[in-house]
């Protein structure tokens, strides 16, 4: 009678100890909820105000992004974001896909050909 006690009570612990994984699993779920306002800050090789109204339009092409500003003398893109919809890396290839290499995402040869002669940064 003891023995089968004891099994009980084991099960019985296992069990809980189970049920409370599956509880914290759950809450780091919740964390990792995507943002409809996320902010983001990324470099964008270009040089002109040509380049500006370039990649500000291939950014807001991208669904979910709320604000595009792109900084001539620090090439830095700022970015709201909604990510329910896409991603960063979702606006870097619009980005280059318009001839602008980005931190992450490089242009094919074709796109930065194709820029107009002053918007031919030096490509690292």
């Amino acid at each position: 009678m003891k023995i089968k006690n004891i099994i009980i009570a084991l099960v019985v612990t296992l069990v809980g100890f189970s049920v409370q994984a599956q509880d914290t699993s759950n809450s780091d779920l919740a964390k990792q909820k995507k943002s409809k306002n996320a902010k983001y800050v990324t470099e964008v090789n270009g040089d002109c105000e040509q380049c500006q109204k370039r990649i500000q339009k291939a950014a807001y092409t991208v669904d979910g992004v709320k604000s595009a500003s792109w900084d001539i003398e620090t090439h830095q893109l700022s970015l709201i974001l909604n990510e329910e919809k896409s991603s960063l890396l979702d606006v870097k290839k619009a980005v280059a896909k318009v001839g602008h290499d980005t931190d992450e995402v490089k242009s094919e040869d074709k796109d930065y050909e194709s820029l107009p002669t002053c918007c031919q940064y030096e490509r690292k």
